[in-house]
């Protein structure tokens, strides 16, 4: 059984990745996936694509060498309310929508403060996934989290770089607490690269020990299946959809 989809990765207009989007699309094929998501940073991480990038990706073809594209931002949380670096004008032309705390662009504050910072931006209906939500520098309640994940239908990634990168404190060690608080709580997850060259496209050499270390069931990884990874994000758009008619 093989992964059908990664759905965070970057190209040379997030500026400091190297791959163009046709050179992933290939690699993704290569690798036999059905969907590649490719997230460029936001505007508030230095050397990236301006806003005009994200605007004008309606006139790239959704389909290359045989793969499903999707393709949106991986969004900086950038403060204890949860806003994040685009605008919701923005964020509806996009297929995906990832959120992220990086330690450069967000200050650290306490466990409460911080948790309450990535949970405030869960709750915005825009938001698929919580990028990379395991380093120490930034501490986290995993408890809360992973209720807030179920409530608000918000993906956790577990994140191949981030077991890679030294940078990330306690890394290992947090995302099996993720993962068996998932476990316990029939929570679903998301396995990306966080690919910025196209050899590393559904690369998860990293992640998969992690995962089978705790034990963590494949039927809760949706990287098994596009059909069920599309489902879920159909359903966001749903509930986005709701949220925009109650508020309205």
């Amino acid at each position: 059984m093989q992964f059908e989809l990664d759905v965070h990765t970057h190209t040379l207009a997030s500026g400091h990745a190297y791959g163009t989007i046709t050179e992933m699309a290939k690699a993704a094929a290569e690798r036999g996936l059905k969907i590649l998501g490719i997230t460029e940073h936001a505007h508030y991480m230095p050397g990236t694509c301006d806003d005009l990038y994200f605007v004008n990706l309606r006139v790239v073809p959704r389909e290359m060498h045989g793969v499903k594209l999707m393709l949106g931002a991986e969004l900086n949380i950038m403060d204890e309310n949860g806003t994040v670096d685009l605008p919701d004008w923005i964020l509806n032309r996009l297929d995906l929508r990832i959120a992220s705390i990086h330690g450069n662009l967000y200050k650290a504050g306490t466990i409460s403060q911080n948790t309450a910072a990535v949970i405030r931006a869960m709750k915005n209906p825009k938001i698929d996934i919580i990028g990379h939500p395991d380093d120490s520098n930034c501490p986290l309640d995993y408890e809360q989290l992973v209720h807030a994940s179920k409530e608000y239908h918000t993906l956790l990634e577990i994140n191949n770089n981030s077991l890679r990168m030294p940078s990330r404190k306690n890394a290992k060690e947090n995302i099996i607490t993720i993962l068996k608080l998932c476990m316990k709580h029939d929570v679903p997850v998301i396995l990306n690269s966080d690919a910025h060259f196209m050899t590393d496209v559904a690369n998860t050499d990293h992640a998969m020990p992690v995962v089978e270390q705790a034990g963590f069931p494949k039927e809760l990884i949706l990287n098994y299946s596009a059909e069920k990874f599309e489902a879920y994000i159909a359903e966001n758009r749903e509930r986005e959809k709701k949220a925009a008619q109650e508020s309205s």
